[in-house]
């Protein structure tokens, strides 16, 4: 019986196989191995996170200044008597009147008592074509050109808005810039910078400012105003108002470089219909974070999608 099994020993050759078989058993696992290990970057790749960015663009800003004040004639002209003394016997206008140069407005007579009295009359006339804005003459009453003006007329009938200003926008202010005009219970009505005040009121720290509007009869005096004025236009780099994150230390924005998140400090300016002006930190054609401090930090490694584009990841 033991000579029977010595031909189920291992040989030199059997072993030799036996090697061969192991080797090609680990060989065949290392082939099954390796796509899984050489898609393991790729598989990292695609889980970063997506972040929608925005493109850094050159945008023009209007830089506009905003001012309130009231409506005011342009130039106002006071009637008043040469005469001192006499009696209002009739008042012929009314404010809102619209009146030629030499229309008579009120006629005067002596007092009872005086010389002349009850019979003299002094007509009180229009120095210049214009607008009514206000009486005081009263019929019965006694006229003094020491008194409160008879009648007030907005020559010509031209109006404007006379606003105020803190010293420090004053400065950005000059003659003939445009202006959009918006009166209480008429509208909005363009205009312009006649004249800026070159004094400041000590007390407030604000100068005056007068817009011209012209004539229209539906503005009134003393009526509230409200006016924006053009006062530049600058071009520069722009993001969405979006992307701009606003700290302690000021406002900064989320750079998207090689696929990674930097933060950077920034120096915003003029805004306007949702875009912010960039005056230092951003170049033109760099890539942001279109929504700012969401869900990312500094040095984050991140998959970039402009804005419309689909996520992979839902």
């Amino acid at each position: 019986m033991i000579a029977d099994w010595k031909w189920l020993r291992p040989s030199g050759g059997a072993k030799l196989l036996s090697a061969v078989a192991v080797a090609a058993t680990v060989t065949g696992c290392c082939v099954l191995l390796s796509p899984a290990s050489a898609a393991e970057p790729d598989a990292g790749a695609a889980s970063d996170m997506a972040v929608t960015v925005a493109r850094t663009t050159n945008v023009c800003f209007a830089d506009t200044l905003q001012v309130t004040g009231i409506v005011v004639p342009r130039n106002e002209i006071l009637v008043r008597p040469d005469r001192e003394g006499l009696q209002i016997s009739q008042v012929l206008v009314e404010p809102g009147d619209t009146v030629v140069s030499g229309q008579v407005l009120a006629r005067l007579t002596p007092s009872e008592g005086q010389q002349g009295g009850g019979t003299t009359t002094v007509a009180i006339q229009a120095p210049a074509a214009g607008v009514v804005t206000s009486r005081s003459a009263v019929v019965g009453t006694l006229a003094s050109a020491r008194a409160e003006p008879l009648f007030r007329i907005a020559a010509k009938g031209e109006m404007e808005l006379l606003a105020e200003t803190p010293v420090k926008t004053l400065a950005s202010v000059a003659s003939n810039q445009t202006a959009k005009i918006a009166i209480v219970g008429v509208g909005e009505l363009p205009g312009k910078v006649r004249i800026f005040s070159v004094a400041i009121n000590p007390t407030t720290q604000l100068g005056q400012i007068r817009l011209f509007i012209g004539s229209d009869p539906k503005l009134r005096v003393g009526a509230f105003g409200r006016a924006t004025i053009d006062v530049g236009r600058r071009c520069g780099p722009a993001i969405p108002l979006s992307a701009v994150l606003y700290g302690p230390g000021g406002a900064v924005v989320q750079v998207v470089r090689d696929n990674r998140i930097e933060t950077r400090r920034v120096t915003v300016g003029l805004l306007a219909a949702g875009q912010a002006e960039i005056r230092d930190g951003l170049a033109e054609g760099e890539m942001v974070v279109a929504r700012a401090g969401a869900f990312v930090r500094e040095g984050d490694r991140v998959r970039s999608i402009t804005g419309g584009e689909p996520s992979a990841r839902q």
